[in-house]
């Protein structure tokens, strides 16, 4: 099994418990969703998970427990990471994709997969994430021109 279906997985069993649990209907974020719309491996090193910004501020407590509950050890609140045996999943918000690049993440398309819903997004929209990204020096410093790759792929399959 390769890394990248290995923590696809994990990120389903994890979708489930966020349906089931707290009735969130996850993004699937980063390399890994990336990956899944592009059909492109793309190595991904952890998983990025989008939630409610609710869940992450007045509900922080129950989501935390719940991933606690599952085995997952919480390693960096700024970040909201945590970590169980070598996955790594951070969290963010999925507010954020509006303001960030300009995505409708209202209307994201819902998926299903082994008992669990989450969402993706569109090609498109990766284009927007990683165009807006670029502009960010932080990101494009600690990613070493991974994005860079990745908004060329985007760009190519957009084309064909």
């Amino acid at each position: 099994m390769t890394r990248e279906h290995y923590l696809y997985k994990e990120f389903i069993s994890v979708s489930r418990i966020l349906n089931q649990q707290l009735d969130i209907v996850p993004v699937l974020y980063g390399s890994l969703g990336l990956g899944k719309v592009t059909k492109v491996d793309f190595s991904p090193q952890d998983i990025d998970i989008l939630v409610p910004l609710t869940f992450l501020e007045e509900k922080w407590k129950i989501f935390k427990h719940t991933m606690e509950q599952s085995d997952y050890t919480m390693v960096d609140l700024n970040e909201h990471e945590f970590i169980k045996n070598d996955i790594k999943i951070g969290f963010a918000f999925t507010e954020d994709l509006l303001e960030f690049a300009d995505v409708d993440y209202k209307n994201l398309k819902v998926f299903q997969d082994n008992g669990a819903k989450y969402h993706l997004l569109t090609i498109s929209d990766y284009l927007k994430v990683y165009n807006k990204s670029l502009q960010d020096g932080y990101r494009r410093t600690k990613n070493n021109n991974k994005d860079l790759n990745k908004l060329e792929i985007l760009n190519n399959l957009v084309q064909d």
